[in-house]
């Protein structure tokens, strides 16, 4: 049992390896986080912050592949919701989300869509749900891809900056402050928020 754990972690490990030297890495990171934005509700934080330390040369490029990615995918999820959400839209709904949270959803979309999405894109919270609701709604696509660019920047650019700064401890950085970096960044979007509404 020992050797097969042994042999399964060593093939995973090759496979980084293979994966971070690859030509196409830039290109999987794309695709990776497209995926994570539409179809596979995962943190993209697992395979980023190494590669992130792995690729120092490329760090700032790995940020903006990855929020080109979720960029991609926010634009496909939106135009599912506008388009089919009456055909799929129930199948989505109980994939990532359930219908009453997703009816709050909307609501929150149609009256506070552009900060809405902004704290979505975030806190840890599958963004497919936004993206279905913003296009079901028919929210301004322009604010909607707007408010996804400055909150996956925050996101990806901000991992960029940690592993900038501490390097190879940055993992554990990510994991001591990360429940305080998310409380801290949706506080700041949520007193964004409150002040445009006094404007």
């Amino acid at each position: 049992m020992r050797k097969l754990f042994m042999s399964v972690m060593q093939s995973l490990k090759e496979r980084t390896r293979q994966f971070v030297d690859s030509k196409h890495m830039l290109k999987s990171i794309t695709v990776a986080s497209f995926l994570e934005s539409t179809i596979v509700p995962i943190p993209l934080e697992a395979v980023m912050v190494p590669l992130m330390q792995a690729r120092r040369e490329k760090l700032w490029l790995i940020a903006f592949m990855a929020t080109l990615g979720c960029i991609v995918g926010a634009l496909v999820g939106y135009g599912l919701g506008y388009y089919l959400f009456d055909a799929m839209g129930d199948w989505a709904i109980n994939a990532f989300s359930n219908p009453e949270q997703f009816e709050q959803v909307k609501q929150k979309m149609q009256a506070q869509g552009f900060w809405f999405v902004m704290t979505l894109g975030i806190v840890p919270i599958p963004f497919q749900v936004a993206m279905l609701a913003a296009g079901a709604t028919k929210y301004s696509l322009a604010l909607f891809l707007l408010a996804t660019t400055i909150a996956r920047s925050i996101r990806y650019f901000g991992l960029a900056l940690v592993v900038y700064y501490a390097g190879n401890q940055a993992q554990k950085v990510i994991e001591k402050h990360k429940i305080k970096a998310i409380v801290g960044l949706t506080a700041l979007v949520l007193i964004a928020w409150w002040v445009s509404t006094l404007f």
